[in-house]
């Protein structure tokens, strides 16, 4: 995805320092976003799901390293995610409206999500 180059180690894996940069920038870009109320509202949801879906895939007891690992093949799945509950969120409204966060936003939602997640691993730190 253009914008998500991330330096990898030695053994050509992404480096944690280098994840844990676009997860901060993902948090802080919808963080930034809070003055527009329904797009923030969107993301949010957004970001949630997938954190829910990273609590089911990685569990409660993680390390960076760990997460930097399933950081590096969540594109398919973290869009997966995205497109059905977007799918959903859009099921049984009788007029269709404008949506103000969209699959568009995937690498943003996947970012922001690592990013909340990380804070819960054992070897995080500020």
């Amino acid at each position: 995805m253009p914008g998500r180059a991330l330096r990898p180690c030695d053994d050509g894996r992404v480096t944690v320092e280098s994840a844990r940069h676009q997860w901060d920038e993902g948090v802080r870009r919808v963080d930034a976003a809070a003055p527009d109320e329904p797009r923030y509202r969107e993301l949010t949801d957004l970001v949630d799901t997938v954190v829910d879906e990273l609590r089911r895939r990685v569990g409660q007891t993680f390390t960076l390293a760990e997460l930097a690992d399933v950081y590096e093949r969540a594109d398919e799945w973290v869009r997966e995610v995205v497109a059905s509950d977007l799918a959903l969120a859009s099921a049984g409204r009788e007029a269709p409206r404008r949506r103000r966060a969209g699959i568009s936003d995937t690498a943003l939602v996947q970012d922001a999500a690592f990013g909340l997640y990380a804070r819960g691993a054992t070897d995080y730190h500020p």
